[in-house]
């Protein structure tokens, strides 16, 4: 532990965590503040609002694929720096959007800049500098990160109150030039030039289908459950009998067990492998799922919040780690990428379908899906965990 905090490592970690809260803070998580406000400037309804971070996501799964190879061949360097000014024109844009088209075409923007500087990007860039370290490494990346809407969402709430949502989001696309574009340039390792490849380094580097569409399921289908439940949770708990203040006391247990997992695991990281990990809190989604669905009473949604709570912070950095421990060290930026794809793709289908569901056919119906995808998620991870058993 000492060790990591005296190491080069650490001010790269610093760096990237302060650009992480920012984008995603002034990005993604933007509309849950001045949504309203933006609604009836534009002319949209706040499902129409809410619909840009979706569109984002999407932007974000499409190009990813594309990317792996670019921050393979470049580094995560150029490509995060360019993703700070495009991250800057995308806020630009909605600043100044006056109907619906101009409002999507932000939004495809930020998805172009999301993908270029948001979580995968910076996984790979603590990565290049990391080297043995890189496991505590990416859990320090991901327990700041766990900080975002603790951080961002009381800061715009303050701007919005001063100077309204139009400056409010210039003044972010202002911050992402003069504090994270200089982070990315200057902090972040310069990409070392690669020998030409040869037919045994290629094969040492190659990432298995299987062991690549596992970890894919995997996080596909658990990422579907957290982050359709990140908006629906609250509604969740009252349609299972809880009043407005016990749900919201509930729901607001699951940010701290996320950030305690988190902690935890980058604390311990150093003793217990990613995927021991992974599979043992993979058992509390089921479990927490099973346990709301018999049971009723704050008590017991308590309970499940800590549970599930624990289990999404958790999993949160197994997403970051287990590319690391699944495939070569030198894929590791090509597998986090193409990774990204079944992720923000199901991130961004999550919400409304949940939403969906919860009203239509009500909340049992929505914990049935969760169990049923958590525990397909928990089928995969063990077969993933016998097979890397087999192949070591």
């Amino acid at each position: 532990m000492t060790s990591f905090f005296r190491s080069p490592t650490t001010h790269v970690v610093a760096a990237l965590s302060i650009t992480q809260i920012i984008g995603w803070g002034a990005t993604f998580n933007l509309p849950a503040v001045i949504g309203p406000a933006m609604g009836v400037d534009i002319g949209l309804p706040i499902s129409a609002i809410m619909a840009g971070p979706t569109v984002m996501l999407v932007v974000i799964a499409a190009i990813s694929w594309r990317l792996s190879t670019i921050f393979e061949r470049r580094g995560a360097r150029p490509v995060m720096a360019l993703g700070s000014l495009i991250g800057a024109l995308g806020l630009s844009t909605l600043a100044l959007a006056a109907n619906p088209i101009i409002y999507f075409l932000a939004w495809f923007i930020l998805g172009l800049a999301g993908a270029c500087m948001l979580t995968t990007a910076a996984q790979i860039a603590v990565k290049e500098i990391s080297g043995p370290q890189a496991r505590q490494a990416l859990g320090a990346l991901m327990l700041a990160g766990g900080l975002t809407s603790t951080l961002m969402w009381p800061v715009t709430g303050i701007l919005q109150v001063q100077l309204t949502w139009r400056p409010t989001t210039l003044s972010y696309a202002a911050l992402l030039l003069v504090v994270c574009l200089p982070l990315h340039w200057f902090v972040l390792a310069r990409h070392p030039r690669q020998p030409a490849a040869n037919a045994q380094t290629t094969a040492r580097s190659r990432i298995d289908i299987p062991r690549f569409a596992l970890l894919a399921a995997t996080f596909a289908a658990n990422g579907f459950v957290t982050w359709g439940f990140s908006l629906t949770i609250i509604i969740l708990f009252e349609a299972r009998g809880l009043t407005h203040a016990d749900a919201i006391a509930a729901a607001a247990l699951i940010g701290i067990a996320q950030l305690a997992a988190r902690l935890v695991d980058f604390l311990g990281s150093k003793h217990w492998s990613g995927l021991a990990t992974a599979l043992v809190t993979s058992l509390l989604f089921p479990a927490s799922f099973a346990l709301l669905f018999f049971a009723n009473g704050f008590p017991m949604a308590a309970l499940f919040a800590c549970l599930y709570g624990l289990a999404g912070g958790a999993t949160a950095v197994a997403r970051a780690t287990l590319p690391l421990e699944i495939f070569p060290s030198d894929a590791y930026a090509r597998a986090s990428a193409r990774l990204a794809v079944p992720l923000n793709l199901s991130f961004a289908a999550a919400p409304p379908i949940f939403a969906a569901i919860l009203s239509s056919a009500g909340a049992e119906t929505a914990l049935l899906l969760a169990l049923g995808l958590s525990s397909f998620a928990l089928l995969c991870l063990v077969a993933l965990f016998l097979l890397q058993r087999r192949m070591a």
